[in-house]
């Protein structure tokens, strides 16, 4: 069957809900279709996807390609579509195994080149997916603050072929101590008593 299913969320507020995005290959003419209310940058990763996946050397399917985002009556924006989709691109063509989708999400931009670039409002995405006790495959730039999370784990890649490997079982992505990243919280910050007017 030509149809497989990865995870992913968007954050709204302080808040995340999650996305099932559902890609489908089927006989017809090529094409590449996103549904779901995609906002522009959502419609654009049509072309960052084609061209990670043939820079990264698979097979971009000479199918019909549809992607269904859902809920669909809810909007959807950014390029954090961009790694969930192209993963069940991968899947749905047999590139990648589909073992593992069920227990994880994705979240990433891709380059054209493939690598893996950060999105904005990660923290509540890693909550909800500590929540939902899922494990949460991100950019590596993304990565500290994702930390700040407990009960996740979270597999930080910069690079789309290194998300593959591990879902192959050929090269697993290791899971690095909170350490190895720097303390996104500066050790001193303002206080909101210091701002003039805050009596009022």
């Amino acid at each position: 069957m030509s149809l497989a299913i990865t995870r992913t969320r968007i954050y709204i507020g302080i808040q995340a809900q999650p996305i099932t995005v559902e890609v489908h290959l089927s006989n017809g003419l090529p094409a590449f279709t996103i549904v779901g209310l995609p906002e522009k940058a959502v419609q654009e990763s049509r072309e960052r996807v084609r061209s990670a996946l043939t820079n990264c050397q698979f097979e971009f399917p000479a199918k019909r390609i549809t992607v269904s985002l859902a809920p669909a009556d809810l909007p959807k924006e950014g390029g954090g579509f961009d790694l969930p989709i192209a993963i069940g691109i991968l899947a749905a063509s047999k590139q990648v195994s589909d073992r593992h989708l069920a227990d994880i999400e994705l979240i990433g931009e891709l380059a054209l080149s493939g690598e893996i670039r950060p999105v904005k409002g990660i923290l509540p995405i890693a909550i909800g997916c500590a929540k939902d006790d899922k494990q949460l495959f991100l950019p590596a730039d993304n990565h500290a603050e994702a930390s700040l999370v407990n009960n996740l784990n979270c597999y930080p890649s910069r690079y789309l072929l290194a998300v593959t490997a591990h879902l192959n079982d050929v090269e697993k992505i290791t899971l690095p101590e909170s350490s190895d990243f720097p303390d996104i919280i500066p050790a001193s910050h303002p206080d909101l008593a210091d701002i003039k007017g805050q009596a009022h």
